[in-house]
């Protein structure tokens, strides 16, 4: 079945905001300019404030929503439904692991590279099926238990890229970068407890995904912005890379963005991008499947890695696409890409359940798409 010019519109529209999401933050801590008080030039690196511009991008998509309510409606038969009525509190706990998995994950770009840390984020998979069966009840196919061993062995791959990498690149430390990928995998394990509260506790009561996704932007842009002033006086020695060695100086990152004002445009992309990435990964999975979401989420880890390489900021590794292609098998077997295929083989689709995913399970595909943040 052919795709409509609105489908392929959608999406283009996830796969390259997607892309920007990542590499418009990691431009942003390439980016250098002198701070307050005359401090030298130095690179731009504040995490938390840029996690504070992601959930300011979620937030938008709840502005977005009750436009989109309000103007539909007028119409003399209103076609969305906007759920029942619930308890926004519901969303604080998932709320506040994606703060602070986001945080976390920006403090690790800023050690590793975009191509890993986009790659990295797959381990996500791994500790949200473990998650699943352990508090959910739910039975993992034998599929998608060989995903997560496939993932896992990704996982080790890209991570000897990156030590192999790390010997001889001189604009990232070998121990950065491990850490740094350590780090990423510590957020996956915050990210797939949100996902599993998402779904015990948030999606059963009908939220509109655009609304979900919204108001747990809103909570983690009030708490961290508030949590941006202890973060000025907390001394944290050269974990942090500002001039001051606090865990976040938002105030020397005002006065960098009023040296260079190109820096505002790098933000800008991560929380215009994030916005319309929500938007569009639940429009591709109503308009199109969840599948096709699924692999275009994948395709966006391709797109950043070309891009990352095309500018330099990268060195080519062939480890490192051994490790993508291994991380791209175990993610579709864990999804269940491979049944279409399997389907056209009598004697596999005679042993196959075809059939399509529970309500449920479709809800939870539909809705996941906080930043992983964003997408994180």
């Amino acid at each position: 079945m052919a795709w409509t010019n609105y489908q392929l519109f959608l999406a283009g529209l996830m796969l390259i905001t997607g892309s920007i999401n990542t590499l418009s933050a990691k431009w942003a801590d390439m980016l250098s300019a002198k701070g307050c008080h005359d401090d030298p030039e130095h690179d731009f690196s504040h995490p938390f404030l840029q996690a504070v511009g992601m959930f300011l991008g979620e937030f938008c998509c709840l502005v977005v929503f009750h436009i989109w309510l309000c103007h539909d409606r007028r119409r003399p038969e209103p076609r969305i439904n906007p759920g029942q009525r619930f308890n926004p509190l519901l969303f604080f706990p998932p709320a506040m692991c994606d703060m602070l998995a986001t945080s976390i994950m920006y403090v690790a770009l800023n050690m590793t590279s975009a191509s890993s840390f986009q790659m990295l984020r797959g381990a996500v998979i791994i500790f949200t099926g473990l998650l699943s069966v352990a508090f959910l009840g739910r039975k993992l196919a034998v599929s998608q238990w060989i995903g997560i061993l496939i993932t896992i062995l990704g996982l080790v791959i890209v991570g000897l890229a990156d030590f192999a990498t790390g010997h001889r690149d001189d604009s990232h430390k070998l121990s950065d970068v491990i850490t740094g990928d350590l780090l990423i995998i510590m957020a996956q394990i915050v990210a797939s407890v949100q996902m599993v509260l998402e779904e015990k506790f948030v999606y059963k009561h009908d939220v509109h995904p655009l609304r979900a996704v919204g108001t747990e932007g809103l909570f983690g842009f009030i708490v961290l912005s508030l949590l941006l002033i202890p973060m000025y006086f907390i001394y944290v020695g050269n974990f942090s890379n500002n001039p001051r060695h606090v865990l976040e100086d938002a105030i020397d990152a005002f006065c960098q963005i009023g040296h260079k004002p190109l820096i505002i445009l790098a933000l800008l992309g991560n929380t215009v991008s994030i916005a319309f990435f929500n938007f569009a990964g639940i429009s591709v999975t109503k308009e199109i499947s969840a599948t096709t979401r699924m692999v275009l989420d994948s395709l966006r880890t391709l797109v950043i890695w070309v891009v990352s390489l095309a500018l330099g900021w990268e060195q080519f590794q062939g480890l490192q696409v051994l490790g993508f292609l291994v991380l791209l098998l175990g993610t579709a077997l864990y999804n269940g890409l491979h049944r279409p295929l399997l389907a056209r083989i009598p004697w596999c689709a005679a042993r196959m359940d075809l059939e399509e995913s529970s309500p449920a399970e479709r809800e939870r595909l539909l809705n996941d798409g906080s930043v992983q943040g964003a997408d994180t």
